[in-house]
This record gives structure tokens, sequence and C-alpha cells, in this order.
């Protein structure tokens, strides 16, 4: 099954590029109409194609890469160079840089790329995009949510996922919604009776195909795609290793899944997704939640410091290397631009790789892009949360969100996040997040602290 999901991947990607590169002048141009525009792009990886949409735009010093969440545009460049006909992308908050070189209208290099401390690289190729001109007919609809139960549960206790589609014509974006937060949104067309779709914005490569089976349920093949070690060319697509083949123990990764409409689940008793507001909870109700952390100037700064002080607090167990906590920061951006002065504190713990906190690159990276203006502190490595953060129980998620009230208590914890990708998912915790920090600003409003006791820092001075 997995030999036959890559086979078709190649094929896939293979068919594409030979229709393209007919259709593509033949010339190696160097200014910036030469890499303008949009462009099918795809990593390769272990046999494996990953496709994805890439718009580049601008020139230099404004040139810019673009990468799309489903049907829109989420993230981009930090960076980007374009000389002599050789590209460079830097993406800073995701510690990922491609690199290519444009021949006969083609971007040809590879892409390296950092997480939780392991080095990795893709094979990166791109061609023009050229729109389709005929369209499939008789799509079925699969628009909406599904569940996916599990054979047996995952490493978290999970039973059963989301499947989340968006559906416009023979194009769908969908996205596997687990406790920690979501995959991001696959996207792709209908084609031969099934979607391939796949998702890459500078992190979390992936690639699903999925079916609509006669029994009115959906087919889902998954591949966990991983880098190869950097210290192999990035440009060779290497026959996978007995290692890579093995499936990883943890039932997330499962090959085959099978998506249920909802009621159809529970009429059959299955098991359903966890709660995201109860999976994560606390030793004690009636202990405050405390923390001293340094920031990145090497400041402790605990929850007795002033700017939490009679505060709604919202304490963030994050890292940078997260994809959900990339997704959460956006949100939490909004969150403090519209509460802080009504008296709500964000702070985020950040849990970043041994070598990661020296300079702390990607952090830094991390806060500008996003225009990060809540506490930033660095908590520690990530096998040293459950040392640091010991008043939770069952804590494994990246992120989660503990709702502190004024009086130091913790009063609901918020497991992973659910990002637009995951469509009215995202909608319920919106609403949560908004409801809970209401409500709590509301309870001894009397304890605020006075304005001579309010401290505002900015993340990272």
């Amino acid at each position: 099954m997995r030999t036959a999901l890559r086979a078709a991947h190649i094929l896939l990607i293979a068919g594409s590029i030979g229709a393209t590169i007919s259709q593509a002048p033949a010339q190696n141009q160097t200014g910036p109409a030469a890499i303008d525009g949009r462009w099918d792009a795809s990593l390769i990886n272990h046999g494996n194609v990953i496709p994805f949409r890439l718009d580049i735009s601008g020139s230099a010093p404004s040139l810019k890469g673009t990468f799309y969440d489903g049907f829109l545009p989420y993230d981009g460049t930090t960076s980007a160079t374009f000389a002599d006909g050789k590209l460079t992308l830097n993406v800073e908050h995701y510690l990922t840089t491609i690199t290519a070189t444009l021949k006969d209208g083609q971007l040809v290099g590879d892409v390296v790329t950092q997480s939780r401390g392991a080095t990795g690289g893709y094979g990166f190729q791109a061609i023009r995009h050229v729109e389709a001109t005929t369209a499939a007919t008789d799509v079925p609809r699969i628009s909406g949510s599904w569940e996916v139960p599990l054979e047996s549960p995952t490493s978290k206790g999970e039973k059963a996922f989301r499947f989340i589609v968006e559906q416009r014509g023979a194009d769908v974006a969908a996205s596997i919604l687990r406790v920690d937060g979501d995959t991001g949104a696959y996207s792709g067309t209908y084609k031969d009776g099934k979607w391939l779709l796949s998702h890459y914005d500078g992190s979390r490569p992936g690639v699903i195909e999925v079916s609509a089976l006669p029994d009115g349920t959906l087919q889902i093949l998954q591949n966990a795609v991983r880098p190869k070690a950097a210290a192999a060319p990035a440009t060779t697509t290497t026959t996978a290793t007995k290692q890579y083949n093995e499936e990883p123990s943890d039932s997330r990764y499962t090959t085959k899944l099978i998506a249920y409409r909802p009621e159809v689940a529970r009429a059959k008793g299955l098991p359903e997704p966890e709660n995201y507001a109860t999976h994560t909870t606390v030793r004690d109700v009636n202990e405050k939640f405390t923390f001293n952390f340094p920031d990145v100037n090497g400041k402790l700064v605990s929850n007795d410091d002033p700017r939490f002080k009679g505060k709604v607090v919202l304490a963030i167990v994050t890292g940078t290397w997260c994809p959900n906590c990339h997704d959460e920061a956006q949100y939490l951006v909004q969150l403090d631009k519209k509460y802080r002065d009504k008296g709500l504190a964000i702070v985020a713990l950040d849990f970043e790789e041994p070598e990661e906190q020296g300079k702390l690159n990607r952090e830094h990276a991390f806060v500008k892009q996003y225009g990060v203006e809540y506490t930033y502190l660095i908590a520690g490595a990530p096998a040293e949360l459950w040392e640091k953060v010991p008043q939770a129980v069952n804590l494994n998620t990246w992120p989660a969100t503990f709702f502190i009230g004024r009086d130091g208590l913790v009063k609901g914890v918020h497991s992973g996040f659910a990002s637009p990708a995951s469509g009215e998912f995202n909608d319920q915790l919106k609403a949560e997040f908004t409801a809970t920090i209401e409500k709590l600003l509301a309870e001894n409003a009397t304890q605020q602290a006075t304005p001579a006791e309010v401290v505002h820092t900015k993340a990272g001075e």
C-alpha cells in the first residue's frame, strides 16, 4: 500500500512536469520576471513527492515566497534573494532554507530544515503553474466533519481523530485534527477516483490519498514523511532504509484510516475524539500556578512579577519547533491586543532544544514574524517539560494553554490548538477562549493591579 501510494505521487508529479515543460519557454532568465508568479513546487524524500503551491513575488529587497494552507495564503519567507539564476528562500521562524537554481524554466535544488534538534533535508523542484484545461466530473461530495476511529490508542491516549474537509467542486482542502492540533490543510484536485492531497508551509510536509467508499465512509491513506539526514545529497532520491520503512509504533501514523460521519460513528458506538478541555488537568485546583524562568536576556521572571499581579493570565506551554504553536501564536497576538488593557497578561513558557538555547535564532525570528509582544520566557528543553511544569497532569500536547484567574489558580487547560485549517473547530476554540477570558476578567475585577503596578514588556526585550 505504501509503495503504491509513493508510485502514484511520482507519476502525478512526473506527468505534471512533462506537461508544463512542453509549454514553458526554454530560457534562463535571471531578472525578477524569471521567477515571479505561481509555481508548482514539490519536496522529494525517500521516494515520496510532496507537491505544494509556492508563490514568488517582488524583487530585492522585497522578494518573497508565500506558502498556502489549503485555499488561502498562510505564511511566507523571512528573507529571499535571487541572483545569477540562484534562488534562496529563508523561513527563519522554522529554521528552513530553500536553495534552487533556475534552468530551462525549472527550479531545482534542496531544502534544509531543523526540528526538535534534528537537521534534515529534502530534494526540491518547481515548475511554472499551468491551469488545467479540463475539470473532473461526477465528483463525490465529502465536505464537512468526519471522525476517524483508531484500532489502538495513540501515545497520548487518543482513540479517534477528526477529519475536516472544505470542498470547492473538484478541489478539496482537508485537515486531520488530533488532540495536540491539526496537520495544516492538505489540498488537491479530484482525479482518477480519488484526491491526492498534500501540504507544506515551511514545516510539517505531508501527503494523503482520500477516496470515497461505496458505504459512505472515506478511506485515508497516509504516509509519515520524515526528512533524510542532512548529510545525504539533498537532491538525490534515495532508496528508503529499513528504519524509514518501519511503521512508527504510535497509531497516529497508521497507514490506512477510515472516516465516518459523526452521527454514523455514534450509531456504531465508535470512540469519540479527545476532549481538548479535559485532556490535561492540574494535580490540585487550589494550588497556584507558579513559574520562574529567564527571558531572552537571562533575566528571571516569575508569576509574582508586577506584570502579572492581579491579572488574568494565559500561560502557554510552547516551542518554536512546533507548527501548531506557530498557529496559536498568531491568534494569541490578536488576544493580546484586544484584552491587554482590560487585565489580560499572556506568558509563553518556551521549551527549545538545548542547541537552540544559546543564540535562540528561531525564537527571535518567531517573535518578529508574528509580531509577538506578550512575555516570552525560555523554560528549558522539551524533555524537561514535566519537571518544569509539575502542576499539570497528562501534559503531553504542544501547545497547551492554562487559563489562570486573578487569584493565581488554574481555571482550565486547553490541549493543542485547532488552526483555521480545522474549520468549525477553530471557530469553537475561539469562542471558548474568548468566553473564558471574558468570564475571568469579570471575576474579582477589584483585584486588578493599579496602573502604577502595570509593566508591559515586549517579547525579546
